[in-house]
Order: structure tokens, then C-alpha cells, then sequence
């Protein structure tokens, strides 16, 4: 049971983090947002993605006039953290 939960997780954080450099790639890429596999990961990070960059907007490193899109990265740092403290909650008990 604990194998299968602890196995669960982690491919969830994988997948979301599979997700969110997908985006990153087609953004170097011209392919319109109608396109329906597009919508469908737009709709699946950017819950994620949003709240990052409108927070990345609001601090002292932010503001509309940057040129790169850093919430990505902080999304995979932020998802690797939650990722980690869920297992050792999980672990813990487990044991």
C-alpha cells in the first residue's frame, strides 16, 4: 500500500513537471492556443503558472517589463518541495 501512494505522488509531481516544460517548449514555438492539445495544457498549468508570475509581478524582481518568463522554474522548485515534505508525511505514517 505505502509503495503504491509513495509511487502515486511522485508520478503526479513528474507529470506536472513534464506538463509545465512542455509549455515552456511551445512557447518557443508559433502554434496557436485554439489548438486543442494547446487549451488542454494551458488549462492544466496555468493554475500553477498564474499565481507564480502574478506574484513574481508584484516583487521587486518582477513587473510587466521583463523578458523572461521565470515562474516556470519556481513552479518546478515549489512542486519538488511539496513533492518531498508530502513523502515524508506519507512515510511517517506509514511507519
Amino acid at each position: 500500500m505505502n509503495t503504491i501512494l509513495l509511487q502515486s505522488i511522485d508520478w503526479f509531481f513528474q507529470l506536472l513537471n513534464i506538463l509545465i516544460l512542455i509549455r515552456v517548449l511551445l512557447s518557443w514555438f508559433p502554434i496557436s492556443p485554439n489548438n486543442p492539445l494547446v487549451a488542454l495544457l494551458y488549462n492544466l498549468t496555468e493554475p500553477i503558472l498564474g499565481p507564480i508570475r502574478y506574484l513574481l509581478e508584484k516583487s521587486i524582481f518582477g513587473g510587466r517589463g521583463m523578458i523572461l518568463d521565470f515562474s516556470p522554474i519556481i513552479a518546478m522548485f515549489v512542486l519538488q518541495a511539496i513533492r518531498s515534505i508530502l513523502i515524508i508525511i506519507v512515510t511517517g505514517l506509514i511507519i
